[in-house]
């Protein structure tokens, strides 16, 4: 697929994947083609599908909901995953060999206020694919949560930490969960934690959503004690292709190497932004409203996948250590560098290639 031909708002080609030869074509070898990649308005799912698409070409399908209109172009399918009959007609007729599921709602407020919503985006659709798969070999691999976690217990989590959602969309995701592990128990349930890429809207990604903020001039409030472990997507898409390229049964945690607060993160995005420091709020989860509930320490050990895949699939986000803030005034200091909406693009988004060091993006 040529990214360009993609019709819509969102134009894929700022993605700026690497070469499609770049990397072994492991599902082609497996023989796990064709792949479904359900959930492509998400940030997980748009940059999965747009890596897959591009390794893979017409071998791969990307899914999103009818309503979703302005996400369209060669190689996306509208279809409501809630629709059972339907779903089972895509997938009987699909010719599907591996389903990656992306989809889901993760908008905290959203799901609070409307409980009914949530259940049937992220439980009911999860029902209804797994009864389509379930009399096929199809290989599936379902992306969950950190927050399944409420945060309370110092973080570090590991996958036999019993789960205790303190909102509505970790508890239906941990309801998705334990549907695919009763049902489909050699598929392979992913936790991921934010997954810093670009999304369609522009604005609901983690790094975008703040980007949004600032480069209006707005104040935004992160807090100081939620503390998250994110990944480039980069390190996410090529993790995916392996789960989905062997068998890895069970539960895994896909946690990145960098334990950092939403507070840290904004700080990142603001100094290497080059945006109005005065812009950045900081408090504690205490201070917040009552909805959404906020969780605490969420960060999750991924080892147990390091072991399986043999090497350590994550690079730190953000790469340089260089970026990492010291302190709650560090974003104010704008020593060392000028900062610019580019170097969030090549920073931020996309992984740096090894051997490079910050300075070669400064003279860039």
């Amino acid at each position: 697929m040529s990214l360009a031909n993609i019709k819509s708002g969102f134009d894929f080609r700022k993605l700026k994947l690497p070469s499609a030869d770049t990397f072994p074509h492991n599902l082609l070898e497996a023989d796990r083609l064709l792949l479904l990649v359900t959930g492509v308005a998400g940030v997980s799912g748009l940059n999965a599908f747009a890596f897959f698409r591009q390794r893979y070409g017409r071998h791969v399908t990307g899914q999103r909901p009818l309503n979703n209109w302005p996400l369209s172009g060669t190689g996306i399918i509208a279809h409501d995953l809630e629709d059972a009959a339907a779903t089972k007609e895509l997938i009987k007729h699909g010719g599907f060999r591996t389903v990656l599921n992306c989809g889901g709602s993760c908008a905290l407020k959203s799901c609070e206020l409307d409980v009914e919503m949530a259940e049937r985006v992220n439980v009911r659709t999860i029902g209804n694919l797994v009864d389509a798969i379930a009399e096929t070999d199809i290989r599936f691999v379902h992306l969950s949560i950190d927050l399944v976690f409420s945060g309370t217990a110092g973080g570090r989590h590991l996958e036999s930490d019993p789960p205790d959602p303190v909102t509505v969309y970790g508890r239906t995701m941990l309801d998705a969960e334990k549907i695919i592990a009763e049902r489909l128990p050699n598929a392979t349930i992913a936790r991921i934690s934010l997954p810093m890429g670009v999304s369609f809207n522009g604005h609901a990604g983690a790094i975008d959503w703040i980007q949004a903020r600032f480069s209006k001039n707005k104040p935004a409030t992160l807090y100081y004690d939620e503390v998250r472990t994110p990944t480039y997507v980069d390190c996410l898409n090529e993790v995916c292709e392996d789960l989905l390229a062997g068998d890895y049964p069970g539960l895994f945690h896909l946690g990145g190497t960098r334990h950092l607060s939403l507070n840290q993160i904004a700080q990142i995005v603001n100094r290497v932004g080059g945006y109005n420091p005065e812009n950045l709020k900081g408090c504690f989860r205490i201070e917040a409203g009552p909805i959404p509930p906020r969780a605490g320490n969420v960060t999750m050990d991924s080892s147990r996948l390091a072991t399986a895949l043999k090497r350590q699939p994550f690079v730190p986000w953000p790469y340089f250590d260089e970026l990492i803030p010291t302190d709650r005034n560090w974003h104010f200091r704008r020593d060392g560098f000028v900062g610019s909406p580019k170097l969030i693009k090549n920073l931020l988004y996309r992984r740096p290639l090894p051997g490079k060091t910050l300075a070669d993006f400064l003279d860039g």
